[in-house]
């Protein structure tokens, strides 16, 4: 069994209801993305991908993406899909590193590819346009066989391949389950792929926002109220940056809960939230690309100490891990197994910068540092590698943008210096803000008119540039 069974299934109960609406309002019912599927799957057997053979996937979000990686694991191939941050960086490095049989990407693209040796290598190239029907039953599943290759961008080296099997997939699929299963009508915005195929599987409609996915700060809050509101939106799962954009903001009377996940979300964000749209939850979910979902919270539950807490340097609450994972803190550090904890790399010398082995147990280090309340949920603190003498950045930057007057806050706590708090917005709290840093701990404060922002990653700060600019 896999993610496209289950897909299947719902396509059979109701295949007239829509499975996809894309950002420019094109719907796809359950029934032609299932027709679709077949197609592809008959085409790509028709030009010799058979099980076990690797195709670099290359398509923008839509029906073509989500019935093109049906079509794959019906016939048992493995979709490898590259670090979409890097662009046609990532394309090439994918290419090198897991040297696949086929190419499936639109035209342009694949012509494109032809540019590059990495690419250029690669022996087929597949269209997402079908030629003919698959009649013949999918082979049976290996459950430990790879259904995905997919990367996670890392700061100390190129981007890391790991192999998800479709057993890793269904776990995941279960541990999302009481996140995603709802009441079964759901129609939900999904601003993350990999969200997309869960969603299906329990038989939603899928709705694929209209900014580019790799830069959520390029949003539109109006036109997301107005896309919302126009296909009956129930949930919205978003990055933090979105979410942001939303805070303060009343959303359509159909919406009934916001997911925010990828990415830490700061209290000052969430009470905005909160207060702006009252009666619509909002959940956070924690997870990594190894390891999603860890934990997740319905912030609105919280009660007034715990934000007070978050407030004086406590860190970020993000509820009780899942009853899927096991999770310990090995030196402050969050370390997770499970079943769907991914256990390792493609490159296996790469798995001893964050696996540690137990007997048959493979523990994951995220690299966050975290604590548990006496309530047992975890609260995060931030990264290890950039954490000093009990300062840790997600503390001091969520209990910072707090303070009157401050727009963003970034924590660089460099070995042998004085931490830094860089702080944007109103200098003239400047003295305030020096008065409320010594409370959190021997902080140097420092105002820039804009904090730099990692252009990978939005949420994060470019901590080399940071670098740069504070004396």
């Amino acid at each position: 069994m896999n993610l496209t069974d289950a897909f299947l299934r719902a396509a059979q109960r109701h295949p007239k209801r829509p499975a996809l609406i894309d950002g420019a309002g094109q719907r796809t019912s359950y029934g032609a993305l299932a027709s679709l599927t077949a197609g592809l799957a008959g085409t790509f057997a028709g030009q010799g991908i058979e099980a076990g053979d690797r195709v670099l996937v290359a398509l923008k979000p839509g029906a073509e993406l989500y019935a093109g990686l049906a079509a794959l694991w019906h016939l048992g191939a493995v979709a490898v899909f590259p670090e979409p941050a890097m662009g046609l960086a990532g394309l090439r490095h994918a290419a090198l590193t897991t040297q696949p049989k086929a190419l499936l990407a639109d035209p342009w693209l694949r012509v494109l590819a032809l540019a590059f040796p990495e690419t250029r290598a690669i022996p087929l190239g597949l269209s997402p346009a079908p030629e003919r029907q698959r009649r013949e039953p999918p082979p049976a599943t290996d459950a430990k066989r790879p259904a995905v290759i997919s990367f996670t961008s890392d700061s100390s080296g190129p981007p890391r391949a790991m192999a998800r099997s479709h057993a890793l997939l269904m776990a995941q699929h279960r541990a999302l389950t009481p996140l995603l299963a709802g009441n079964g009508q759901e129609v939900d915005v999904v601003a993350f792929p990999a969200f997309v195929l869960p969603c299906l599987g329990h038989g939603h409609t899928a709705v694929l926002p209209g900014w580019p996915l790799k830069h959520p700060h390029r949003a539109d809050p109006t036109a997301l109220r107005q896309q919302a509101q126009m296909v009956g939106a129930t949930r919205l799962l978003l990055p933090p940056a979105v979410t942001a954009r939303l805070a303060g903001q009343p959303l359509p009377d159909s919406v009934r809960r916001v997911l925010s996940c990828g990415a830490p979300l700061y209290p000052d964000i969430a009470r905005r939230f909160l207060a702006g749209a009252p009666g619509v939850g909002l959940t956070v979910v924690y997870g990594s690309p190894e390891a999603d979902p860890i934990a997740h919270l319905a912030l609105e539950t919280l009660a007034e100490d715990a934000w007070t807490r978050a407030a004086g340097g406590g860190g970020l609450p993000v509820g009780r891990p899942v009853p899927d994972i096991r999770l310990r803190l090995i030196d402050g550090e969050i370390t997770v197994c499970g079943n769907h904890v991914n256990p390792g790399y493609l490159d296996p010398t790469r798995d001893a910068e964050t696996k540690l082995r137990q007997g048959n147990t493979i523990w994951h280090r995220t690299g966050d540092m975290g604590r548990i309340d006496p309530l047992g949920r975890l609260w995060l603190l931030g990264r290890k590698d950039d954490s000093r003498d009990g300062l840790a950045p997600l503390a001091v930057e969520a209990a910072a943008r707090l303070w009157p007057g401050v727009t963003n806050a970034a924590l660089l706590a460099d070995p042998d210096q004085r931490p830094k708090l860089a702080l944007s917005g109103d200098a003239h709290h400047l003295k305030t803000w020096h008065s409320n840093a010594q409370r959190l701990g021997d902080l140097e404060v420092h105002h820039l008119p804009t904090i730099p922002m990692d252009k990978h990653h939005p949420p994060k700060p470019d901590l080399p540039t940071l670098r740069k600019l504070l004396p």
